[in-house]
């Protein structure tokens, strides 16, 4: 076999091979071409199906909610029909009770009527017996006259002057016994009531000082109290208002002031830093504002405390505070918030003993003086103050009198008023219940706090070194340093006119600038 032979078979085969390709190729192609028909139709099967699917279930949500408003409409309507034929059932029946006192109301206009005319009748009949009367009783009294020959009416004014004078005489023995009876009787049964008063009620004596120790541990604390250059110190001073006195005096630390709530935040805040041991100006800051409120909620529970031992009822809030702020207050050196139970349990024995209110007695010693306790400092008498906040607070007529009346400021009007200005003066009277000098004292520093205060542009204001010192915080931002200067020679100047004091007051003005920043 030859080379042609062989380049001719292999182009046979090779055309062969390419038909065959081609063929198998457009089967190939035809086939796709079908299964993408198919596929396509598939799809577009699926498609219809879930969109009858789709259709369906939107037809059924839709008619579902149809339902759930159409029900919601039914009972919305349903209970307006109901709320309908209540109202209806009401007005049927009003109208049947109106009705029904119309009715009544007629029948009652027919008795009375009936009544009315059978009255009349009666009158008629009063009227014609009373002319036949009148008629026999002159009758009578012409046949008295001629027989007695004088008149009727000189008659009876004889016997009027008469019985006058019996009555007279009599009248003035009856008077004269019951007076000397009484002059016997009034001043024994008095001093019987108030000696059994005061022998029934046990009482304490308290009394207030401008001064409280602070016990330490070590004398190393006191260096920490005192802090570099001694910042510490007055930065508690500055924030209480109360001189810490620290000397040579073991292991103890002096705090000096007139205000006992002052002393006492001063006394707490300082075991809270001791305790605590991180003493610098902010943290004192701190502490203080914390023992401040701490001391406001203790005000409050010695008030409830107070009203629940002596069995007061329905008080104000206002004046159970006032109340607890008397334990921090003092009257004549003697605790005023002692003085006024012992006054509410004298108050309650001397009224059980003379048959009156007993608990409206008692709460009238209690409130008796309120007015001693304000926030502010008003210029009026403290029982025209106290009874003024009785009748702020809705307290009863006649305790607000007994607390007005207790110094005689106004006139008395209730029972118990006496009863409470008696009972404050057997408290007060008391051996060693109270010192003329404290309450004076404390009277002039008060005074001499409340005019460096009067000042704009002053913050805060603190007599210290037993009323020889007045240390005045300002307002930075309203008063310069020239301006401090000028103050405190307006503050002196006035001192010196306005007040009398032993020896010489120093005044000093606190002018504090503080620039605050924050880092985030």
């Amino acid at each position: 076999m030859d080379i042609l032979q062989i380049a001719l078979y292999i182009l046979i085969g090779l055309a062969a091979g390419v038909v065959l390709g081609r063929f198998l190729l457009i089967q190939l192609f035809r086939n796709q071409e079908i299964g993408a028909q198919n596929k396509a139709k598939k799809i577009l099967k699926d498609a219809e199906t879930n969109a009858e699917i789709l259709r369906k279930d939107k037809l059924l949500e839709a008619r579902e909610k149809f339902l759930q408003m159409k029900a919601d409409h039914e009972q919305e309507i349903n209970t307006k029909n109901n709320t309908i034929n209540q109202r209806e059932n009401s007005i049927k029946q009003k109208e049947q009770s109106i009705n029904q006192k119309l009715e009544n109301l007629t029948r009652k206009e027919e008795e009375l009527t009936t009544v009315k005319s059978n009255l009349e009748k009666q009158i008629e009949l009063t009227k014609k017996k009373q002319e036949d009367v009148d008629a026999l009783k002159n009758q009578h009294i012409q046949q008295m006259e001629a027989i007695a020959g004088l008149s009727a009416e000189d008659a009876k004014n004889q016997l009027i002057d008469s019985l006058r004078e019996d009555a007279r005489t009599q009248a003035m023995i009856q008077i004269k016994d019951i007076v000397d009876e009484a002059k016997l009787t009034a001043s024994k049964e008095a001093k019987k009531v108030v000696i059994q008063t005061i022998q029934r009620t046990a009482t304490e004596s308290a009394i207030e000082n401008t001064v409280s120790i602070f016990n330490i541990e070590n004398d190393e604390i006191k260096g920490r109290v005192i802090g570099r250059e001694g910042r510490n110190i007055r930065a508690l001073e500055a924030a209480t208002g109360i001189e810490i006195i620290v000397d040579d005096t073991p292991e103890a630390i002096i705090l000096s002031g007139f205000d006992p709530v002052r002393r006492e935040i001063a006394r707490l805040a300082l075991h809270r830093l001791v305790t605590d041991g991180r003493i610098h100006p902010a943290r004192i800051e701190e502490v203080v504002a914390k023992t401040k409120k701490q001391i406001e909620d203790e005000i409050v529970e010695i008030g409830e405390r107070t009203v629940i031992d002596l069995g007061i009822h329905g008080l104000h809030p206002e004046l159970i505070r006032m109340v607890g702020r008397m334990r921090y207050r003092s009257s004549y050196g003697q605790n005023l918030l002692q003085h006024s139970r012992e006054v509410a349990n004298f108050c309650a024995t001397m009224a059980a003993e003379l048959g009156l209110n007993v608990k409206m007695a008692k709460r009238a010693g209690l409130l008796h003086d309120i007015g001693k306790v304000p926030d502010d400092n008003p210029e009026l008498p403290h029982a025209i103050l106290g009874m003024q906040l009785a009748e702020k607070y809705k307290e009863h007529p006649e305790v607000c009198n007994a607390i007005g009346a207790h110094h005689d400021e106004v006139e008395m009007t209730s029972m118990i008023s006496p009863i409470i200005q008696a009972c404050d003066a057997i408290s007060g009277a008391r051996p060693g219940a109270r010192r003329e000098v404290v309450e004076s004292y404390i009277r002039r520093l008060k005074e001499l706090e409340s005019l460096a205060l009067s000042y704009p542009g002053v913050e805060k204001t603190f007599a210290i070194q037993a009323g020889r010192e007045l240390r005045v915080v300002v307002e930075s931002e309203r008063i310069t340093d020239a301006a401090a200067e000028i103050l405190a020679a307006d503050i002196s100047n006035r001192i010196q006119t306005e007040m009398t004091y032993p020896g010489q007051i120093k005044v000093t003005v606190i002018r504090e600038t503080r620039s605050v920043s924050y880092a985030k």
